[in-house]
């Protein structure tokens, strides 16, 4: 496979941490490279031999390339990237290229939230289970990077991007754990969106779907010889699900684990830890190996991360909440917790979202406070919301609001870029806020 790429002429498109991926790899393996950037300047030094163009990009630099290789932050839609798809030249990601090459076996993840904690923990049970697993793809290391790691599967986690670009990779597994607006400033509408996420079934041998969310369906029609489970938050005597009365996830109507032994918390993880089973299951895992490694599993940070207690007040990080169903999920998962108030701490960039869906969840929230670009936008949803101009006030304005037995929650619904340097960053300057309070 390493003689398809000798000599061949690639453009890379997109030089954040995949599109560096991409050109390492693809300079190993004999290509003659051309990297394109939008930005005016680089902060990171390419190989000599390596064709680099910044600013806007040019369609003719383009198609001299034999092969386009697409990052996911850049769109289909960028003019030059159509002018090369209609003079004939094959553009893909960076996880189409990984398929081509991959020997071993795939779990695939997508979906509005949650996707990184389910990569996360199905990589664990597997691994308390005795299979060497490792995790790539949107959750961190881009996937080209683990063709040169040992282990028995890959674990990814794809976005919607990364999915417009994939054809032939095989799943042994994939699910689309929930679908809500997101990205709508690059997606015509929320079908576009789904109809990306739903690419991910194309190659898999079973698919997981959450039955308690349509939209994560594969269309009908498609996929008839392949296998399906279905998880969700109902009893079920086939696939996954829960009995409220004993808190028990189950398997085909039998105990699997009780939730109230697991570190995780909230409806959005009992989905979670359903989903993770389903797939890692799939590639072999154990039932002993599935209760260990979701009684250990603690959760990811800026996911609904306590921070701190501060005079009986409960402090929540959830800067990850960059879209309205990721704040739902946390403010359903926190409110039952929450003996006195509970306060939200949202805004940001919304990407194009309706804020007017965030309205019912809000419903549950005693008080608001907004912060950033659609600020205004997300106030108008509470009567009483405050507005202020940086984490530091907003932290300070909840301080001032509440008492023993509250909660303050952040999660943005938003992304992060308008302040903030990403979500992580957002999430470090709130704990930082809240543990200077006295």
């Amino acid at each position: 496979m390493q003689r398809v790429l000798e000599n061949k002429q690639v453009a890379v498109v997109g030089l954040g941490l995949t599109g560096h991926a991409c050109v390492r790899f693809l300079c190993a393996r004999g290509a003659g490279v051309m990297a394109f950037d939008s930005r005016s300047e680089l902060n990171t030094q390419l190989p000599e031999k390596v064709e680099v163009h910044l600013g806007a990009f040019d369609a003719s630099l383009l198609c001299r390339a034999q092969l386009i290789i697409l990052s996911p932050g850049v769109s289909l839609a960028e003019p030059a990237i159509q002018q090369a798809l209609k003079a004939g030249i094959e553009v893909i990601g960076d996880v189409e290229l990984f398929a081509r090459f991959n020997q071993r076996p795939v779990l695939g993840i997508t979906g509005s939230n949650g996707k990184s904690t389910v990569t996360e923990l199905t990589a664990a049970m597997l691994e308390a289970s005795g299979i060497r697993a490792v995790c790539g793809g949107n959750i961190g290391t881009p996937v080209l990077e683990l063709l040169e790691q040992d282990y028995d599967i890959a674990v990814l986690e794809l976005s919607s991007f990364q999915l417009e670009t994939l054809d032939s990779l095989p799943m042994l597994a994939a699910t689309v754990l929930n679908i809500s607006p997101d990205h709508l400033d690059r997606y015509a509408d929320l079908q576009a969106y789904r109809q990306a996420k739903l690419r991910i079934y194309k190659n898999a041998a079973l698919q997981v779907v959450n039955r308690d969310d349509p939209l994560t369906l594969p269309e009908s029609g498609s996929g008839a010889e392949v296998s399906q489970l279905s998880f969700g938050l109902s009893e079920a005597r086939e696939g996954f699900g829960y009995q409220v009365h004993s808190q028990l996830i189950t398997r085909d109507g039998e105990a699997l684990l009780n939730f109230e032994q697991c570190q995780l918390v909230g409806q959005h993880n009992l989905l979670n830890i359903q989903a993770a089973a389903a797939l890692a299951f799939a590639a072999g895992a154990s039932e002993e190996g599935i209760r260990s490694a979701v009684q250990n599993f603690k959760g990811l940070p800026h996911r609904c991360e306590k921070v701190r207690e501060h005079r009986g007040v409960v402090w929540i990080n959830d800067s990850k909440g960059t879209n309205i169903g990721a704040t739902e999920a946390a403010i359903a998962g926190l409110r039952p917790q929450v003996k006195g108030q509970l306060l939200l701490i949202a805004g940001g960039d919304g990407k194009g979202a309706d804020f007017n869906q965030l309205q019912p969840a809000l419903q549950a929230v005693d008080k608001l406070i907004c912060l950033g670009k659609d600020a205004e936008q997300i106030a108008t949803m509470k009567p009483g919301a405050l507005r202020v101009a940086s984490m530091q006030a907003a932290v300070a304005a909840a301080d001032s609001l509440t008492q023993a037995g509250d909660m303050v929650l952040l999660s943005p619904a938003c992304a992060s870029l308008d302040m903030f340097d990403n979500y992580q960053h957002r999430g470090q300057v709130f704990a930082q806020a809240v543990e200077a309070l006295v």
